[in-house]
């Protein structure tokens, strides 16, 4: 049985992880305010990622033939939605505050991990979960004031938690690389109508180059999260998830000017504070 890392090292694992992710999304927003569809832009992200990355991946002719498997299947049907939705979500609303919806994924993980995959809990990381999700809610605001973009955040954010609750559950048959390729591979071919059907006619070369970031910074990060998932329990790693609300909001400001709205820079200072906590509770090895 394999070793959990060391705190510190998660961390550094994670807040690696997230910060490439937020590139990927970042250039993503970018592609979308260019007028370029978020299907074509999640299809591209999957599909060049793969081809790419396809023997490194360990997705050679042995291994195509696992990807029939209908658990991996659902785990990359679950990223699919999730970016496709946060892609849609980045069109109107600033990138912090779409990150503070998304933050409701470590919650439903967290659940998800305890419930299905029989991972322990305890009263004071449920607290420190409680406590991020009423940081959601000040992101979010449900009512009158809360736009479309931000449902798709939510929905990003559901989907997302539920993708890393599979991928803590699917560790223990698969290695990360192989992991990482069958999500990319069954990504690029569950869209693949989509993103034919919506590719850019754009021959401006910071495009095309937008969505080489977009793909390689995305499948970067989240090939890093299944190494942590792979020797740290859901319920330990989901919370470390919330750092990358320091990215989004920095990159945010630096790249699109965007400063969160009065009550959103509280809710982000309380979704991290549950994440911060949640590092703390981890036991010692």
């Amino acid at each position: 049985m394999m070793q959990s890392p060391a705190p510190l090292t998660v961390l550094g694992l994670v807040a690696l992880a997230t910060t490439a992710i937020v590139c990927g999304d970042t250039a993503g927003k970018l592609l979308t305010g260019a007028g370029v569809q978020p299907l074509f832009v999640a299809w591209s992200r999957f599909a060049l990622a793969a081809l790419l990355l396809f023997w490194m991946l360990g997705l050679g002719p042995a291994g195509l033939g696992r990807l029939l498997d209908w658990r991996l299947i659902l785990r990359a049907a679950l990223i699919v939605g999730a970016i496709a939705s946060i892609l849609t979500a980045l069109r109107t609303e600033p990138i912090a505050n779409v990150f503070g919806a998304f933050f409701i994924g470590p919650i439903v993980a967290y659940v998800l991990s305890a419930l299905l995959l029989g991972e322990s809990v305890s009263w004071a990381r449920t607290v420190m979960l409680a406590l991020g999700f009423a940081g959601v809610l000040l992101v979010v605001r449900p009512g009158g004031e809360m736009g479309t973009g931000m449902i798709f955040a939510v929905l990003a954010g559901t989907l997302y938690g539920s993708y890393l609750a599979a991928t803590r559950w699917l560790t223990a048959f698969y290695p990360p690389p192989f992991l990482l390729g069958s999500q990319l591979l069954i990504g690029a071919v569950l869209l693949l109508p989509a993103g034919l059907a919506s590719i850019p006619a754009s021959t401006d070369l910071r495009v095309w180059v937008l969505v080489i970031v977009s793909s390689l910074a995305s499948a970067f990060g989240n090939y890093l999260l299944v190494v942590v998932n792979r020797t740290t329990p859901a319920t330990v790693s989901a919370p470390l998830i919330y750092f990358q609300l320091i990215a989004a909001t920095v990159i945010g400001f630096l790249v699109f000017g965007d400063w969160p709205e009065p009550l959103t820079p509280l809710g982000l200072a309380v979704i991290f504070a549950s994440g911060v906590g949640g590092l703390a509770l981890v036991p010692r090895r």
